[in-house]
Formats: structure tokens, C-alpha cells, sequence
């Protein structure tokens, strides 16, 4: 999906707030542009958002901008996912070994997006290989090529059973408020002709009852050292279900994701967002004009609640060992 490109220093973003309705694109010329591209979720899923930042630290440069000003702007955009630091932290340190060329940083930063790719891939190939043939599985938001460089790390998943013919159908949460799953999940069901359906985000428990779910498969926007993992608002209640009923619940997520520098999940920052995404669907007021909203974009799953890692390098359960 061409979702993120960059040519002659301009970042071109599919702007995922029209879909799947329409199909504009958003160029990005500065690193401004950049950041209010992230910020406003033009883009948005971790590994997608930490590509972009990679493309605005070198546009930055290429402007001759302050490289620490380019790191702090992009960065103070969203606070949860870690890919974010990551992949700027990446940009920073080739900056100081080729004296900020903005060829050089070009490079890198397309190196950084071609190797998202190449994780995905994998991370699909070990999550299929956990399961045996007609299996239906229950996702929740958007971890697919719109959330990454492409193909995806949940979606990853569910694509490589589809093309190994191991998937009979997937159940997909619509993800209010934002409904990444109804607009932007389905949107890439359909266009790989993968059997789907949506769901309420409060039907799940109703499908696991019945036996209809053999897996859940999420991604995550940031994974501690404990295996506590923040990802969308409403991946821990599926976590809870999921343990009831003794259905297996993974994350896939890339080892960028990975922040082994913090210990447990309460020391995530968990990104609170405006009342316009609850209040509003497609420009309508639902809800009275005087009611306030809480509106966090995030919740933490523990670690026990999680029956593994789906990672480029296999499944992992802490205490993680990335060299196995």
C-alpha cells in the first residue's frame, strides 16, 4: 500500500481520517508538516508513525533546521508509542557520524521504513506458524500496512494465514471512537479479499461465548520489560475476555516496540486525546454540548494476561532473550 512515500524531500501521506471514503494524500514539505501530520493522525500505529518521523527528521535537516529542535518537535507529538523515539534516536545518531548530510539521512531513512517491511513479514510468518488449518481470529484497531511500513504485524499474521489457507474468517472491532477497525482494518480486508466481519466493540464477549473466536491478534504501541503492553483503549477488556474463555491472545508487534528500559506498564504515559474524536462522528454532534469527555487513546494489558510475543525473531514471553 502505497500509504508513505517520499520523493525530492516531500513526505506523502495517505490521510487516513478520509478513509475509507476517500483516498487523498497529505505532501508534507516541512518538519512541521510532519509533526502535524502525526499529531493529527494522519498517520498513526506505531511502526507507521516512527517511519514518518525518520522522513521529517530529514526533511528538517535538508531545511537546516536545529537538529535537536527536529527531534524535540517530532518527538512531543504523541507520547505513547515508542517506535516514535526509536526510530528519531536511530536518525539523531546517524546525523552526528555523517555531519547531518541530508542525502545520508535520506538513506537511512528509507533503510528504517524497507526494514519495517522485512519485519512484518516474518512477524506474519512466525504468527501463522501457531496455528493449524480454519482458524477465525478477533482483532482489535489497526495493526496492518496502514499501521506500519506495510503488510502489517497483527494483520501481518492474518494475511500469512490467508495466503497459507489456514484462515476461515476474522472478526473485526470497529474501535470506536476513532474506528480504526471499521474504517481502516476493513478497508484492507477488502482489499485483499480476506473474509471479515465487523463487530461492535462490545460483542466480542458474545462471540468468545459462543465459541466463535479461536485467537486474538493485536499489535502494541509500546511493550515493558514485564510484558505489559500498551496498545489501543479496549485491548486489556479483550484480554479479560479472552482469559475467561481460555481463548489464546497475542501481541505482534516488532522488537522496536519493545521499551526494556522500563519495568512494568504503569510507567507509560498514556496519551489523553480532544473530546471531538467521542463527541463528534462525521462532523454530528452525538452526545449534549455541555457533557465533558475522557478520552484516553490507550490501556495497559498485563503481561499475564498475554500468551505470547509475536516478533520478527519468533514468540517470546518474558523474561525477554531476543538472541534465542
Amino acid at each position: 500500500m502505497r500509504h508513505i512515500s517520499f520523493k525530492n524531500y516531500k513526505l506523502h501521506l495517505l490521510d487516513q481520517r478520509k478513509l475509507p471514503f476517500e483516498e487523498n494524500y497529505i505532501v508534507c514539505q516541512t518538519v512541521e508538516d510532519v509533526a502535524k501530520s502525526i499529531k493529527d493522525m494522519v498517520v498513526r500505529g506505531a511502526p507507521a508513525i516512527g517511519i514518518t518521523a525518520a522522513y521529517g527528521f530529514a526533511i528538517g535537516v535538508k531545511e537546516g533546521k536545529n537538529p535537536e529542535y527536529i527531534y524535540k518537535t517530532l518527538l512531543n507529538t504523541r507520547p505513547t508509542a515508542v517506535n516514535l523515539k526509536w526510530a528519531l534516536d536511530l536518525m539523531m545518531e546517524e546525523g552526528k557520524d555523517c555531519g547531518f548530510s541530508p542525502e545520508k539521512l535520506k538513506e537511512k531513512a528509507i533503510e528504517i521504513h524497507l526494514d519495517d517491511i522485512e519485519r512484518n513479514k516474518k512477524i506474519g510468518e512466525n504468527g501463522a506458524s501457531l496455528f493449524e488449518n480454519n482458524v477465525s481470529i478477533l482483532t482489535h484497531c489497526n495493526a496492518g500496512a496502514l499501521a506500519t511500513g506495510d503488510y502489517g504485524t497483527a494483520l501481518g499474521v492474518i494475511r500469512s494465514l490467508h495466503r497459507q489457507r489456514k484462515l476461515k474468517k476474522v472478526f473485526v472491532d470497529e474501535t470506536r471512537p476513532y474506528l480504526q477497525g471499521a474504517r481502516l482494518t476493513a478497508y484492507e480486508m477488502v482489499k485483499e479479499g480476506i473474509e471479515h466481519f465487523v463487530i461492535t466493540d462490545n460483542t466480542a464477549g458474545l462471540l468468545m461465548s459462543g465459541g466463535e473466536v479461536d485467537a486474538v491478534i493485536v499489535g502494541a504501541d509500546r511493550i515493558a520489560k514485564n510484558g505489559d503492553t500498551a496498545n489501543k483503549i479496549g485491548t486489556f477488556m479483550l484480554a479479560v475476555l479472552a482469559n475467561h474463555h481460555k481463548i489464546p491472545f497475542y501481541i505482534a508487534a516488532p522488537l522496536s516496540t519493545f521499551d526494556l528500559s522500563i519495568e512494568r506498564g504503569s510507567e507509560i504515559v498514556i496519551e489523553e486525546r480532544g473530546r471531538d474524536e467521542v463527541a463528534y462522528i462525521n462532523g454530528k454532534s452525538i452526545i449534549p454540548e455541555k457533557s465533558p469527555v475522557l478520552h484516553y487513546g490507550f490501556d495497559i494489558t498485563p503481561g499475564n494476561l498475554i500468551s505470547g510475543f509475536i516478533t520478527e525473531k519468533g514468540v517470546f514471553n518474558p523474561p525477554f532473550n531476543f538472541n534465542e
